[in-house]
């Protein structure tokens, strides 16, 4: 190599992470389009198909129920007895409350080419609990044609969108009041993600979990072996168990029984400040343990709500039949109280905050 071509080469500059080379820009938006694309397009495919299973599923369901008087006077164990035996081979979302609204989402959609595919099993979940054919047929088109999220059909089912624009002489106004609702919705990875009963549709393993953030899994996870290792009575149940009503699903992050108390004992953690919505949350995931869960020799389920912010870490506790004055008493005497949850909160996030630390060090 001569000089001249050496002095060539170093007058070049060396493409680098700060340097990129030229059309480096673009190439990045290209990919980045690309693959957003191709994960929509998966998530279209799956949904498609999660519709269509679902649709089948409840349509075996009717004409089994419509095979005859046995088959008939069969039907209310039919559902208990199918979703235990498919949930113990495919997973929670086809226990008996799945199999209902797949019984019900074909009962309400009878034709299977009339289904959308740009609505996903959820859309149709909350297209259920409208009671009009025709505004469900309504709100069907509009979901489809506008895009609409589940977040934002489900806005648009709890203001009454479709009635009131039926009512109303002003339907330029309502419609711009409905869009300004809906544009204060903010996307999210979660909603990206659309529901966990998809990842349940697809056989994953511990799917609620996988929507939670790293640093409130880890302090479940602490949390779950500081209570084993208190030795009162805490047997361990279930980790993101899922409880149902006719349209969502929730999760609850801990759920254990306490055989001292003989009573389930349920705990949700939020790693920010505690607000009035989370108490009325547990206060509601309460009464639904009770109603599906509670065994006729139970005590009132208790709840415990946890904040695990760096500035509050407290704790509220929830029980039903507060009238029950000596069982009330006996829980606080077994169960934590709120200063040792308080300290081992703050002492898990601390653990957890000085290992992030030194990994960060051990990485530079």
């Amino acid at each position: 190599m001569t000089k001249k071509s050496q002095r060539q080469q170093a007058a070049t500059p060396k493409a680098t992470s700060a340097n990129p080379p030229e059309g480096f820009a673009p190439l990045l938006g290209v990919l980045r389009q690309l693959i957003a694309d191709s994960r929509q397009q998966v998530l279209r495919a799956v949904d498609t198909v999660q519709v269509q299973t679902y649709w089948h599923i409840g349509r075996h369901i009717v004409e089994f129920e419509q095979g005859g008087a046995q088959r008939a006077a069969y039907g209310q164990r039919l559902l208990p007895q199918l979703g235990q035996a498919l949930a113990a081979e495919f997973g929670r979302g086809f226990d008996a409350t799945n199999l209902r609204h797949m019984r019900g989402f074909y009962l309400a959609f009878p034709i299977r080419d009339a289904l959308r595919r740009e609505l996903s099993w959820t859309h149709y979940r909350l297209l259920l609990r409208v009671d009009s054919a025709e505004a469900r047929q309504w709100y069907v088109q509009e979901a489809a044609a506008q895009n609409w999220s589940t977040r934002a059909l489900e806005r648009q089912i709890s203001s009454l969108y479709y009635e009131r624009l039926l009512l109303s002489q002003d339907k330029a106004a309502v419609s711009v009041e409905a869009q300004a609702n809906l544009a204060a919705l903010e996307d999210s990875p979660r909603a990206f993600v659309r529901d966990p009963v998809m990842l349940e549709f697809l056989g994953l393993p511990d799917t609620g979990r996988l929507l939670e953030a790293r640093l409130e899994t880890a302090l479940m996870d602490k949390l779950q072996q500081f209570l084993m290792e208190l030795g009162k009575g805490f047997a361990f149940v279930a980790c993101q168990q899922r409880i149902s009503t006719e349209t969502q699903d929730f999760y609850i992050d801990l759920v254990f029984y306490n055989y001292l108390l003989k009573c389930f004992v349920l705990i949700d953690l939020k790693t920010g400040h505690l607000t009035h919505q989370d108490v009325g949350q547990m206060d509601m995931y309460v009464r639904m343990y009770d109603d599906l869960r509670r065994g006729e020799g139970d005590n009132p389920t208790v709840g415990i709500l946890l904040c695990g912010s760096k500035d509050q870490s407290v704790a509220r506790y929830s029980v039903l039949n507060g009238s029950e004055q000596l069982f009330a008493s006996k829980y606080r005497l077994v169960l934590p109280s709120e200063e040792e949850l308080r300290l081992e909160l703050q002492r898990d996030r601390e653990e957890i905050e000085a290992q992030k630390s030194l990994h960060g060090e051990n990485e530079k």
